[in-house]
């Protein structure tokens, strides 16, 4: 039963994404010859050939989507990863049919523009109609409908934060029969409402007993001489295995799965700072910062002038700080404390009431007006306009040895503002809140992230009353 739901599933969205395709051919036609969008400088082109097109096109599509893929059930999978996909595999589609009509078909001249039209076309709409997809998928998963029986082999740990999201998300429509353990006296307790329904020698008989699809493989590595035993006891049964690797005694950072000549590798700890990621991240620092001191010069030219005017001393102030993979730099403030102001404390957070702190300088740490030369380091790279905010070496020392994960906020570039800050940490606030929301920052970083933050800096406004 469940494979004919399946299957059928899988020729709906297979005959679903053929009519798309063949609407968005024929929109793409209609945009570049009758749309007006772009003045036809030859005529209007016949359409006979751009309709034959069509079967070719087809034809490349099934076995590019299957090659990726595409039409295989992903109840563990995302969103973003199943757009993602499908970007990719348009992109190769329009490529090879780009090879095929420009060099091969060379008796018609097809339009350049069409093709590109056609790719936007392809990908916004077969990304929307697998969201509605998947969304119609999960709305009768949540009903008890189209069901996955699954029996997870662990009872530690591991299996129980499966178990435990599992639960949170019951539109993956999987059904958890119960757990096996390795102590028969365990049998019949509940974990998180799950029973455990035997040991892992009792594999085979509930496999033939029980109407199981997957098997989830979820035991500590301290029991891992038992997998070749429990993965012969499963050889000669047709069910799903997934593993899940015991890493939750690890410090995770942006782990991942990638593979390398047909081998698993498992990323415990990554930065996302890579590839477009890294061209992105940094182009927009560039574009950010450069407006934003084109804007703000007039008023940093003020500051500099008051601050020269009300205390002896420099109007900047650099200050050694830890950056990207713990390099240092000159971090660039404006000057708000008196000269020497560390002479007897040494390097100290500045607290309520701090006695160094200038009459004009209580305003410029108020305001944070005192960090906009910053804009110059993230222009000069050893900063990111959003990111963990950068801390003084003798702190780190301080600090790694007290907080277990500190010395993870490193790998990813330091900013202007940041996660922690937007949310209140900033300042002389809980130090490990302030590194719990850097690696959550880290964690689940993207571009969209970053505009949320600059966003909510400014709406919050850059006035806290933490910034002593």
């Amino acid at each position: 039963m469940l494979k004919r739901q399946s299957e059928f599933f899988k020729s709906l969205l297979l005959l679903s994404d053929l009519i798309i395709i063949s609407l968005a051919w024929l929109i793409a036609y209609y945009l570049r010859f009758y749309s007006g969008l772009i003045p036809l400088f030859y005529g209007l082109p016949p359409f006979k050939p751009y309709l034959f097109f069509l079967i070719p096109l087809l034809v490349i599509w099934v076995f590019v989507f299957k090659a990726f893929n595409l039409y295989r059930p992903r109840r563990l999978s995302t969103r973003l990863a199943e757009v993602l996909d499908i970007s990719k595999a348009c992109t190769l589609i329009v490529i090879i049919l780009g090879f095929l009509a420009f060099f091969l078909l060379r008796q018609f001249e097809f339009s350049r523009l069409l093709f590109v039209y056609f790719w936007i076309l392809i990908v916004i709409a077969l990304s929307v109609s697998r969201i509605i997809f998947r969304g119609g998928l999960h709305f009768i998963r949540r009903r008890g409908h189209n069901l996955r029986h699954v029996v997870i082999v662990g009872d530690g740990i591991l299996a129980r934060e499966v178990v435990k999201r599992l639960n949170n998300h019951p539109e993956v429509g999987i059904n958890i029969l119960g757990l096996l353990g390795n102590r028969p006296e365990r049998i019949g307790k509940k974990v998180h409402g799950k029973h455990i329904i035997g040991t892992y020698d009792d594999i085979e008989t509930i496999l033939k007993e029980r109407d199981v699809d997957q098997i989830f493989i979820a035991i500590p590595f301290s029991e891992t001489m038992k997998l070749e035993t429990i993965m012969n006891a499963m050889r000669s049964h047709q069910v799903t295995i997934r593993m899940f690797p015991d890493v939750y005694h690890f410090t995770l950072l942006r782990g991942t799965i990638e593979e390398f000549d047909g081998l698993p590798v498992l990323n415990i700890q990554d930065s996302p700072l890579f590839g477009w990621n890294l061209v992105l991240k940094r182009s927009s620092d560039i574009l950010i910062a450069f407006f934003a001191i084109l804007i703000t010069l007039p008023l940093m030219s003020v500051v500099a002038v008051t601050i020269k005017l009300t205390s002896p001393g420099p109007v900047l102030y650099k200050q050694k700080r830890a950056g990207f993979n713990g390099i240092l730099f000159n971090m660039l403030k404006f000057r708000s404390m008196l000269v020497d102001a560390e002479k007897e404390t040494g390097a100290v957070w500045a607290k309520e009431n701090d006695p160094r702190r200038t009459k004009f300088g209580v305003l410029l740490r108020r305001t944070s007006l005192d960090e906009l030369p910053q804009l110059f380091n993230v222009l000069k790279g050893d900063m990111s306009i959003v990111g963990p905010r950068p801390e003084r070496p003798e702190l780190i020392e301080k600090f790694k040895g007290q907080i277990p994960r500190y010395l993870l906020r490193q790998h990813m570039k330091t900013g202007i503002t940041g996660w922690a800050q937007v949310n209140g940490w900033r300042g002389n606030t809980c130090i490990k809140k302030r590194i719990e929301h850097d690696l959550y920052y880290i964690e689940n970083w993207s571009f969209l992230f970053d505009i949320k933050i600059l966003w909510l800096t400014l709406w919050k406004g850059l006035i806290s009353k933490s910034a002593y």
